[in-house]
């Protein structure tokens, strides 16, 4: 038998990649619209006692609260959210059939960037947020499950790119140190 056509090379990273984006996706837009359901807006409610609690936001702002593009960054975020799944799907086009890892970091941060943009372009409130962790005042910033999957698919891809991975020849296979 030869070596698999190019649809078997499709179907090995596009089994890893739909299921994850798709199932981010959906918990993702599953987690916030309970979130606007059940909590009140800016009330924390205990999970683990003040260490985890679900506590209903609003960020109109990028990741952290870094504020762009003035009192309407709205329409630039959504936009540089569209520009950020089109480099995205190059990444994962050019991704090797058997690259499970990159497959799998690339559709991380492709279900949370949808999550998030939809929340994006349904609301002017911008991107429902709700899990907070903390220790009485110290809190990480309010966030999400799209911000879980963008945050562990880039230190993902960080790791398969390169950066801390293997290095790797101009073949694609590790070379020696």
């Amino acid at each position: 038998m030869g070596s698999p056509g190019f649809g078997a090379r499709l179907t090995r990273k596009a089994r890893w990649f739909w299921p994850l984006a798709i199932a981010l996706l959906v918990a993702d837009c599953a987690t916030k619209r309970a979130a606007e359901d059940h909590l009140a807006l800016g009330t924390p409610e205990p999970v683990v006692g003040n260490v985890v609690r679900l506590t209903l936001s609003y960020n109109t702002d990028a990741a952290m609260g870094i504020r762009l593009g003035g009192d309407d960054s709205r329409t630039l975020l959504a936009s540089l959210s569209i520009v950020a799944l089109m480099v995205l799907g190059v990444l994962y086009h050019r991704t090797r059939p058997g690259d499970r890892r990159r497959a799998v970091g690339v559709a991380l941060v492709v279900g949370g960037a949808v999550g998030n943009l939809i929340d994006r372009l349904r609301s002017a409130q911008g991107v429902v947020d709700f899990i907070d962790l903390g220790v009485a005042n110290v809190r990480f910033w309010t966030f999400n499950l799209a911000d879980v999957g963008i945050t562990v698919g880039a230190l993902l891809l960080l790791v398969t790119l390169g950066r801390w991975g293997p290095r790797r020849g101009l073949s694609g296979s590790p070379s020696p140190r």
